[in-house]
């Protein structure tokens, strides 16, 4: 029998650069992080692949399943990027501390664009979640829509206790999840969250054995796709807005989205 990694691998890559590789199968698109022997620690050359697997994205795709080879998802940033020297070809953190402020701005934003389209309107993004999802690691994990994971995963954001802060996009997902109190526990400590925890606070959607977690997460993507396209387009964008809307805004928000389902199932759409 084929194992995931290979089935996975099965379609002709998109893309394969830099520790990314994009496959793309009909309306399901998979991400892969290649690195396993460094357990996919993520660097700005990885977050770039990244950033531009979603620019490679076909228009037919609706679900993308993100997922890690090896026995950990990520175990978050190189721990290279912290040295005089960095990574070849790229400025050192600790060079980008000392530059201009708005360099230093600039250059953040560039990294978030890695973790920054899996939240599409016209996408729904999964994160199979095994082994350690660490800092970068787990921010890239609640990146995707949805995240399924396996019974030894462990999430941790260890960015403070290195003296700085998440700024990979996880840190408005992480409370919309779990609330803001727990939210800063799992931040100011570091701790592990195990997957007992988190599917009881709503970071993981799914808990399944380790063997069972690609298989779980393509028929995830099958059941995503039963719907019609502009249906789930049209609830994902109700539901992302709802949290900064009133209760009389969402109904009205409901209203007129429906209008326009019923509309182009009549015939009668733009």
């Amino acid at each position: 029998m084929a194992s995931p990694d290979s089935r996975q691998s099965a379609a002709a890559p998109v893309l394969d650069k830099d520790g990314v590789r994009l496959t793309v199968e009909d309306a399901v698109a998979t991400v892969t992080l290649t690195h396993p022997a460094k357990r996919n620690a993520q660097s700005p050359a990885l977050w770039r692949a990244l950033a531009e697997a979603g620019r490679a994205l076909p228009g037919s795709v609706r679900v993308v399943v993100l997922r890690g080879e090896g026995k950990s998802f990520s175990a978050g940033l190189d721990r290279q990027a912290f040295t005089p020297e960095g990574f070849d070809g790229e400025p050192s953190f600790l060079d980008l501390a000392r530059g201009a402020d708005d360099v230093l701005d600039a250059t953040i934003a560039e990294y978030q664009e890695a973790f920054t389209w899996w939240r599409r309107s016209d996408l729904v993004s999964i994160a199979a979640v095994q082994g350690h999802a660490i800092g970068a690691g787990f921010q890239l994990a609640l990146a995707c829509d949805l995240r399924v994971v396996a019974d030894d995963v462990q999430f941790a954001m260890r960015e403070t206790s290195l003296g700085l802060v998440p700024d990979l996009t996880g840190t408005h997902p992480l409370v919309s999840l779990v609330g803001y109190a727990r939210a800063l526990e799992i931040c100011a400590t570091g701790r592990f969250v195990h997957a007992d925890e988190a599917e009881r606070v709503g970071l993981a959607n799914i808990v399944v054995p380790g063997d069972q977690l690609d298989a779980t997460a393509r028929d995830l993507a099958a059941a995503l796709l039963a719907a019609p396209r502009d249906a789930v387009i049209e609830t994902k964008a109700l539901l992302q807005g709802a949290s900064g809307r009133s209760y009389e805004e969402q109904r009205t928000a409901e209203r007129a989205a429906q209008a326009r389902r019923l509309r182009d199932l009549a015939g009668l759409g733009d």
